[in-house]
């Protein structure tokens, strides 16, 4: 199965394992093209990076362009700020987009309680894994 791994960029190491687990399961992964400059930053600099790259990189129509042809996405919503089982902005669209395109939305972990958006999540009726990533078929 081609999968895209999508969630916060202050998430790329977990998403770039998350990738490979998923290619050593037998699936073709992939995380966006823009992720290399993530890797090893603090959190203030990963979101300087963030809005230098939506801003002049276009940064969510390259995903968009890397979504064609894709089967499914993992969303991999790890805590952040406090916000447990935490999906952003942006990862929304990408579920939106998905959900658009009929790929298998997987949550790695639960919805997170949203009072804004936790229904559409719901209305897109995604699999749910519990960190089991062997339950994506």
């Amino acid at each position: 199965m081609r999968i895209g791994v999508i969630g916060s960029m202050q998430m790329t190491e977990k998403m770039i394992a998350l990738k490979n687990d998923l290619n050593s399961l037998g699936h073709v992964a992939y995380v966006t093209s823009l992720a290399t400059p993530f890797i090893g930053k603090t959190d203030a600099e990963k979101e300087k990076i963030k809005i230098y790259q939506k801003n002049n990189l276009d940064a969510i129509k390259e995903f968009w362009r890397m979504m064609q042809g894709g089967d499914a996405v993992l969303v991999a919503n790890y805590e952040k700020n406090g916000i447990k089982n935490y999906i952003g902005g942006n990862t929304f669209l990408e579920m939106g987009f998905a959900h658009i395109l009929n790929q298998k939305i997987f949550l790695l972990n639960e919805i997170p309680k949203n009072e804004y958006y936790e229904t559409e999540i719901m209305a897109m009726r995604p699999i749910i894994l519990n960190r089991d990533l062997s339950k994506i078929k």
